[in-house]
């Protein structure tokens, strides 16, 4: 006879960092008859979380993703390797094999039984007709390049409900995942991005969660200064003291000041947000990393337009803390 598990467990964690614990935690949840609950953020604005944002607004989902499929039990292989696939890296070959989940001629539905490929493919339908509309070729298109397929469905999902945890549900329902005893609860329930900045020890801040966590060209701090970086130091007083975030009103230093008006055609991004916030962040490294040039001092949500924001928290998730034996962060 199973009992109901008793004790609950909290892990604050990012996306791909650490999913190779996942394992160690579902036997700690076995072993000692618990739940756990993994709370992620939803700040993610690298690879093609980038473009799905770019396009759609939207909340960053690939930690929330990568968390889903990693949860995906092995007796449900066919899913998990249909939610982990990407497109190939050249755009082009993208989207012919987009179309190729379109018309269910691609040979990744061929495992999965009907009714889950039917549904899959509805909600990646939706997502080519959310697409469609808002597409100005030449210049407002949609790149699929390295598109994880899972960021796809979970963003078609969500436009389709007008959801987040809806989408989260369903990704989670048609892989099999156990949320009885597993759940994957965003940090911030929104249908809006929410982008966070860093302050370091030396003055300056960076602004985008892939620029502060892969500081590797292209996104952030090549040689010469970059949009992602911005100083609130006096400059005409070296050693007055930075503070973080800046004050409302206050514009931060854009060394490339070209860069302000470089997007002419529109998308999901509200007039007037900051450049780096627009930005492709297609390309990055997990890498080949570099140091940030000083420790950091603080990070906070910010808005579009580079300012503090206090976002409130997921509400399931302020309860699952509340009702813990253990956080682990």
């Amino acid at each position: 006879m199973t009992t109901t598990p008793s004790r609950k467990i909290v892990v604050f964690s990012g996306g791909s960092a650490a999913n190779s614990l996942v394992d160690v935690f579902n036997e700690l949840i076995e072993r000692n008859n618990c739940t756990l609950s993994y709370i992620i953020p939803i700040s993610d604005n690298g690879g093609s979380s980038s473009e799905l944002i770019r396009v759609f607004g939207g909340p960053g989902i690939g930690d929330i993703r990568s968390r889903l499929v990693r949860l995906i039990p092995p007796t449900n292989a066919p899913i998990l390797r249909f939610f982990n696939h990407r497109l190939p890296s050249s755009s082009v070959q993208a989207s012919a094999e987009f179309l190729t989940l379109l018309d269910l001629t691609s040979p990744l539905y061929h495992p999965i039984p009907a009714p889950q490929a039917l549904l899959i493919r509805s909600v990646l339908s939706h997502l080519h007709l959310e697409i469609l509309k808002r597409i100005r070729p030449p210049s407002s298109t949609f790149n699929f390049q390295s598109a994880s397929i899972g960021n796809l469905f979970l963003t078609g999902a969500r436009l389709l409900t007008g959801s987040f945890e809806s989408a989260i549900y369903l990704l989670a329902i048609i892989g099999g995942v156990d949320e009885s005893r597993t759940a994957v609860l965003p940090a911030i329930v929104s249908n809006f991005t929410h982008h966070i900045s860093a302050g370091l020890t030396d003055g300056t801040f960076i602004t985008g969660q892939n620029a502060i966590s892969h500081p590797s060209a292209p996104t952030a701090l090549p040689e010469s200064p970059n949009v992602a970086i911005h100083s609130n130091s006096n400059a005409e007083d070296p050693s007055a003291t930075a503070t973080f975030p800046p004050p409302v009103g206050s514009k931060p230093t854009l060394q490339n000041h070209h860069l302000v008006n470089a997007y002419p055609i529109e998308d999901a991004t509200l007039p007037g947000s900051l450049p780096t916030l627009r930005a492709s962040q297609l390309q990055f490294s997990k890498s080949a990393d570099q140091s940030l040039p000083a420790p950091i001092s603080r990070i906070w949500y910010i808005n579009p337009y580079g300012q503090e924001m206090h976002p409130s928290p997921n509400p399931k998730a302020v309860a699952a803390i509340e009702a813990s034996d253990a956080v682990i962060y």
